[in-house]
C-alpha cells in the first residue's frame, strides 16, 4: 500500500528494488474500538490508523501527495479509503529520552546450525541486542548522511516489565518466515542527532517492514 501511494514512481521503485536500507517505517494499526475474534481483530466503527516515519522529506512529501491524489487503496483484498491525513510535530529531541514503541524491535546475528551459519532473532536478555542496536543506528545515519563525525555512546535501557515478544509471520513467494521481536518501552541516552535519526527511521532492523518505530513516551 505504501509504495503504491508513493507519487514519485521512480522513487517508489527505487526504494522497492533497493537491497539497502530504505529509509522509513510505520506502525502496527492503530485500532481504537476492537473487537478480537478467533483469527482477525474487529474495527467496530470501520476505522484504523497508521503512522509512517521517515528522515527522508521527499518520501513524505511525494507520500501525502499519493494519498491526497488517489485516496481509495487495497487493504487485505478489500477497499478502504483515506479519509484523514495529520502531519504530527515532532518532539524537542534531548540527549536522553524515554520511547516506546509503535511496532516491535528486530535486530539479528549469524549463528552456526549443522555447519552452516543462520540468521537467528536475538532476544533482549542478550547484551549483543543493545551492540546491534547501536551498530544498526550509526550504520544508517551514516549510510543517509553520508557520514557521522559525532559521539559513537548510545546507550539503551529498557523498562523490563515492559518487555513484551511478538512473533510476526513475513509472507513470501518461496515460504513464509517468522521473525521474534520485542515492544518495550525504553529510554536512550545519545548524541541528538542520533536520537532524532532513530525516532525518524525506526530502531533496528527491517524498519521498512514496519518493525522499531518508537514515540515519545
Amino acid at each position: 500500500m505504501i509504495y503504491n501511494r508513493i507519487a514519485d514512481k521512480d522513487l517508489a521503485m527505487k526504494l522497492h528494488k533497493t537491497d539497502n536500507y530504505k529509509f522509513f517505517t510505520f506502525s502496527e494499526l492503530q485500532i481504537p474500538k476492537r473487537k478480537p475474534l478467533k483469527e482477525y481483530l474487529r474495527a467496530e466503527n470501520g476505522e484504523m490508523g497508521l503512522y509512517i516515519s521517515s528522515p527522508n522529506p521527499e518520501f513524505i512529501k511525494s507520500l501525502v501527495e499519493g494519498f491526497l491524489t488517489n485516496s481509495q487503496v487495497n487493504f487485505l483484498k478489500k477497499k478502504a479509503w483515506i479519509e484523514k491525513i495529520t502531519l504530527l510535530k515532532k518532539p524537542k529531541i534531548k540527549k536522553r529520552m524515554k520511547f516506546k514503541t509503535l511496532s516491535p524491535i528486530i535486530t539479528r546475528t549469524l549463528k552456526e546450525k549443522n555447519g552452516k551459519l543462520k540468521q537467528w532473532d536475538i532476544n533482549p536478555a542478550d547484551l549483543k541486542f543493545y551492540e546491534n542496536l547501536q551498530k544498526n543506528l550509526i550504520n544508517k545515519y551514516t549510510a543517509f548522511h553520508g557520514e557521522y563525525k559525532g559521539d559513537e555512546y548510545i546507550k539503551i535501557t529498557p523498562e523490563q516489565e515492559s518487555i513484551k515478544r511478538k512473533r510476526i509471520k513475513i509472507p513470501k513467494e518461496e515460504a513464509e518466515t517468522y521473525h521474534r521481536a520485542y515492544h518495550m518501552r525504553f529510554e536512550i541516552e545519545a548524541d541528538p542527532l542520533l536520537i532524532e535519526f532513530a525516532y525518524d527511521c525506526g530502531v533496528g532492523e527491517k524498519n521498512s517492514m514496519g518493525f522499531g518505530m518508537v514515540t515519545k513516551a
